[in-house]
């Protein structure tokens, strides 16, 4: 292979350029970034007990809620963001949601504290269950 001058300087020059590249190293005032930074992923997230009551009277709603994941994958505080407007609904919700589990975020490889809103929607059975005829009694 016949190489010219002009080859041979620019590929000097592009390993020069690379070598000078490779010896530069992270800003000193920024932090360097090691891993992968993730979102939490839920792990155990068992449904809210639906309220039998409500559940037998037909009557549904959404809960929103505000959640913190600890660093260890466990939820810290629970805010109401939007009440269903139904105090059985928005307890039962918020008391599921204590009990979940979750992988915690990561930020640089390591695990973070996070907050995600969380939907969750109570609709009551199509059909009417046997045992709120019972309840009906009892009422």
């Amino acid at each position: 292979m016949h190489c010219s001058a002009d080859m041979l300087r620019r590929a000097l020059l592009a390993g020069l350029a690379a070598a000078l590249l490779a010896a530069c190293g992270p800003d000193p005032g920024q932090a360097p970034t090691v891993g992968r930074s993730e979102p939490p992923r839920a792990v155990r997230t068992p449904p809210p007990e639906y309220p039998e009551a409500l559940g037998c009277d037909g009557i549904g709603g959404r809960v929103d809620l505000r959640i913190t994941i600890t660093p260890e994958g466990s939820v810290g505080n629970v805010a109401l963001q939007k009440s269903s407007g139904r105090r059985e609904l928005d307890e039962a919700a918020i008391a599921a949601v204590r009990t979940w589990e979750f992988a915690p975020a990561t930020r640089g490889g390591r695990p973070v504290q996070s907050t995600i809103s969380v939907p969750m929607s109570f609709n009551p059975p199509a059909e009417r269950p046997d045992r709120c005829f019972v309840l009906d009694e009892q009422r």
